[in-house]
């Protein structure tokens, strides 16, 4: 069975858990997961885990992520996008760049940010767009993010083009209502295009029917190998003896490790003798290695 990621380009107009579950279909995996949900209007990038590595989709999902959207400036709508009825009309004052620029420069850094109702977070064990489209809204609590970068790509008539870095968390649709806000009047995301997701900056993106096509004639496309999704954890490599004991979820003594392999506290990713992934470990306070997962490669 494929254990790996696969970096699917997803296209407009089908939600994260359809794509996925197609990419699961053509590559005939028993477990799949996705780094993130985009919506059915987003575009872009979207980490697929393959069986065992889905065991390390939750360490990926926490990266950075940069998206490239258009904010229609002059119209709210009831979804913050496009697709939604649009429920607040305001001028739109005379821009320059300068001024849009003042505006996302004073958006950087860390801020709370309320959900819009319009998500998949959960109430109860319902989505929240499922109240929302009963015409519900319930209170949300605001969660911390950052904005580590937004930028100006090209102000036209009516619009922005913008790019943002942010962290896990952070609703674009929200924080176009803000830029809006702040430059006067209100808006609404209009395209909306995700185009990585740390640690995956410039890896090539596959389209899904040519991954389906691909599946189809006996040549998948390769999955990135699991420990790519993980290019900052140290490396520790175990003799067999120590494998043996890791397989049975025994902690490893410090007198059996490399010296110097990690500081405690440190998730590693632990290796075999040959090189190959064991699986994932913590170095606890007296140097020693306790397991946390293990792959079955």
């Amino acid at each position: 069975m494929p254990s790996g990621i696969l970096l699917l380009d997803k296209p407009r107009g089908l939600s994260s858990n359809a794509a996925l579950q197609r990419v699961k279909r053509a590559y005939g995996a028993a477990k799949a997961g996705h780094v993130g949900s985009l919506d059915p209007l987003a575009t872009g990038m979207l980490p697929i885990c393959l069986d065992e590595a889905t065991k390390v989709a939750g360490e990926i999902v926490a990266g950075a992520k940069r998206y490239e959207f258009t904010v229609a400036l002059g119209t709210r709508t009831a979804t913050g996008d496009v697709e939604g009825e649009v429920v607040e009309s305001q001028p739109v004052p005379t821009l320059d760049s300068m001024r849009v620029e003042s505006v996302l420069a004073s958006l950087h850094g860390e801020q709370q940010q309320v959900p819009p109702m319009f998500s998949a977070l959960k109430r109860d064990g319902r989505p929240l767009y499922e109240l929302a489209r009963r015409g519900i809204e319930v209170e949300r609590a605001a969660r911390g993010i950052t904005i580590h970068r937004l930028a100006l790509v090209d102000l036209r008539e009516g619009a922005l083009d913008l790019a943002v870095e942010c962290s896990k968390g952070t609703y674009v649709r929200t924080l176009a209502e803000d830029v809006a806000r702040a430059l006067g009047t209100c808006g609404h995301v209009t395209r909306l295009h995700r185009a990585w997701v740390a640690p995956f900056e410039g890896e090539r993106m596959h389209a899904l029917e040519a991954v389906e096509a691909a599946c189809a004639a006996g040549a998948p496309v390769p999955l990135l190998p699991i420990d790519r999704g993980l290019p900052d954890w140290p490396a520790i490599e175990l003799s067999a003896a120590a494998v043996a004991r890791a397989r049975q979820g025994q902690a490893i003594g410090r007198a059996d490790l490399p010296r110097g392999a990690a500081a405690p506290g440190a998730m590693v990713r632990m290796l075999d003798p040959t090189g190959r992934l064991l699986g994932l470990g913590e170095v606890d306070g007296f140097g020693g290695l306790r397991p946390r997962r293990i792959f079955n490669l």
